[in-house]
């Protein structure tokens, strides 16, 4: 199967989807910020200077999936239905972040989880790069994928 995201002349378009059907389609994706063990005690206790880095980190994540098509050019604007940023880490030195997109639509989600995921990681950097500017973003990665005529994926 070619690629449908170039036209007669070569050049790059948006994928038609108007013929595609409507399902409910949902895409799970994750990063992580590996820091100093410090860095990550601070965050847990609130005591980052810039404020709450996980509650802005998840609104960040939030705002940045709806606003996909705006950074992504080929991506459908679409109208998402649901969007769950969680954090969780080891407690020592590394904090994962994993986001869920769900939509009813004829289009995956994919890129909307990678962008919210990825958002709420640069957003911890932004917050913490006062205190510690050696933080490293990744991997960032698909998880999960189901809905549509592709069928379901799981890393």
């Amino acid at each position: 199967m070619g690629f449908t995201h170039f036209n007669e002349q070569g050049r790059a378009r948006m994928v038609d989807v108007s013929d595609k059907e409507v399902t409910t389609r949902q895409a799970t994706a994750e990063s992580m910020v590996r820091m100093a063990p410090d860095t990550l005690k601070q965050i847990k206790a609130g005591t980052i200077g810039k404020g709450d880095v996980l509650a802005v980190a998840q609104v960040a994540g939030i705002m940045a999936a709806k606003r996909t098509p705006e950074w992504i050019p080929m991506c459908h604007p679409l109208s998402l239905t649901g969007i769950n940023i969680e954090f969780s880490d080891n407690d020592n030195d590394e904090l994962y972040i994993e986001g869920t997109v769900k939509t009813t639509g004829k289009t995956g989600v994919e890129m909307e989880a990678l962008t919210a995921v990825s958002a709420a990681a640069l957003t911890v950097y932004d917050m913490c790069k006062a205190l510690q500017k050696d933080m490293e973003i990744g991997p960032t990665r698909l998880t999960a994928k189901s809905g549509g005529k592709n069928g379901d994926y799981k890393r």
